[in-house]
């Protein structure tokens, strides 16, 4: 199956849920909006991925792309009912794109923990309370008109949302892999976001305190990933060939 895969950071990739993407036969194609690429057609994408950003979601003047990318959203989850993931920025955009709100929030930096707030099956058999990693100063302050949050956290109330059968998204990530901290902190607004928060010096400290979770998240990210494809009717693991 083909997922399609828009970015706004070209680090900021799908990281850990590469390997499950590629591992159970499909293929996936980034889009790099922040580098002018285009929206492509829906033709023949199966499911579509959003991921994380520095930017905003209400800066459309400064990122005129951000409207095209919302109404693509919309169409795609509503207009075609392709399976989605949104995770950061891509699950505020999700929000918005089915009329919902975001805003300020307080900032959210380093490994905290998120809590449960109703049974999903998109969460199922994955540890409550759970450690993720946040890096986020903007969160959805109304949710869509048929939405479910899934999780919060003490300083954000929507960290994980479902809309329909086959919509899901998360303000947290789990698809942590040993460079993405390092990666993530070359980012000026991420680096400045880090170190606001956490003071100087926080990227050798996170960077060491993600390495000690990191089985934790691999975890956690493989049991999303294939709660995810369950909902959605896509295979998670490669099928094996027939045995003569």
């Amino acid at each position: 199956m083909h997922f399609l895969v828009l970015q706004h950071e070209r680090i900021e990739h799908p990281a850990s849920f590469r390997a499950m993407i590629e591992g159970a036969g499909h293929h996936w194609t980034p889009v790099h909006l922040n580098e002018g690429e285009a929206l492509p057609a829906l033709d023949g994408v199966d499911a579509l991925w959003v991921l994380g950003g520095p930017m905003d979601v209400w800066q459309e003047d400064a990122h005129p792309w951000l409207k095209a990318e919302k109404a693509f959203i919309r169409e795609a989850v509503v207009g075609r009912a392709l399976p989605y993931l949104g995770l950061c920025l891509g699950h505020q955009l999700l929000a918005c794109a089915l009329g919902g709100d975001c805003g300020r929030g307080q900032a959210e930096v380093g490994i905290l923990q998120v809590t449960q707030t109703a049974a999903s099956p998109f969460l199922e058999s994955v540890p409550d309370p759970l450690d993720v990693l946040q890096w986020h100063g903007a969160e959805v302050t109304a949710v869509p008109e048929g939405a479910n949050v899934l999780a919060r956290s003490p300083a954000c109330a929507v960290q994980a949302m479902s809309w329909g059968p086959r919509a899901f998204s998360t303000q947290f990530h789990l698809e942590v892999e040993p460079d993405t901290v390092a990666l993530w902190s070359a980012i000026p607004e991420y680096a400045r976001s880090l170190e606001d928060t956490l003071g100087i010096g926080a990227v050798a400290r996170l960077e060491a305190e993600a390495q000690a979770k990191m089985a934790g998240f691999t975890t956690a990210a493989r049991q999303v990933f294939d709660n995810w494809c369950r909902e959605c009717g896509i295979p998670s693991a490669e099928i094996a060939p027939a045995q003569n």
